[in-house]
């Protein structure tokens, strides 16, 4: 009898012991399911952040390397090491006298510095996924070309290269060049980083699956 009461006890507790452990078992898979599906949703949502704000970089890039290199521009126009300022973007303009003044010289680097975001964005179409200062210094000085050369009808006022000193080439040849330089490798830096980023948030994340 008391054997058989000892056999009924230990069934008793041991169903007491199922009852009251498979609730418990049942919340912690419940909450490690929980932390995997925040963690996912973390990582997504960087992801998102980080495809979202790259292209905010690229317009910071093109705004503040206009408006750098431009105020550069300005200051050796000033000191006369170049015969042409940041007012030349202004010229094909028929809009007074005033652009020809110092107004129309820092009018002129507020221009270039938005229509260097544009600027921006056509180095990271073609030129993104290089990242050396070559790809600048090349393309800095194929901006100069473009501008000297190609666009120089649409310039009143500006001499053709042939007809220019050997200060305002050399200067303005250095300058588009630094201006390249800072475009470029600063849009290429950004996207190796954002794709570093993405590569490990997608490694780590199929590790966890794993």
């Amino acid at each position: 009898m008391k054997l058989q009461k000892k056999t009924i006890d230990e069934i008793m507790n041991g169903l007491i012991l199922i009852f009251l452990h498979e609730p418990f078992k049942r919340l912690d898979i419940l909450g490690v399911e929980v932390v995997k599906l925040e963690q996912n949703e973390q990582l997504e949502q960087n992801e998102k952040e980080q495809q979202m704000s790259f292209p905010v970089k690229v317009v910071i890039i093109g705004f503040f390397g206009g408006l750098i290199w431009s105020l550069v521009g300005y200051f050796a126009f000033y000191f006369n090491f170049i015969r042409v300022g940041p007012a030349l973007v202004l010229m094909p303009w028929a809009l007074g006298d005033w652009k020809n003044t110092y107004i129309g010289q820092w009018a002129g680097v507020v221009v270039i510095a938005v229509i260097s975001i544009g600027v921006a964005f056509l180095y990271k179409v073609i030129l993104q996924k290089v990242l050396s200062v070559w790809a600048g210094v090349g393309f800095g000085a194929i901006l100069w070309g473009l501008v000297f050369y190609v666009f120089n009808p649409f310039f009143p006022g500006l001499k053709t290269v042939q007809s220019l000193d050997s200060n305002t080439i050399v200067t303005s040849l250095c300058l588009y060049i630094l201006y390249g330089v800072f475009i470029g490798y600063s849009v290429s830096y950004e996207y190796a980083e954002q794709h570093h980023e993405l590569s490990n948030n997608q490694s780590e994340e199929n590790g966890e699956k794993d």
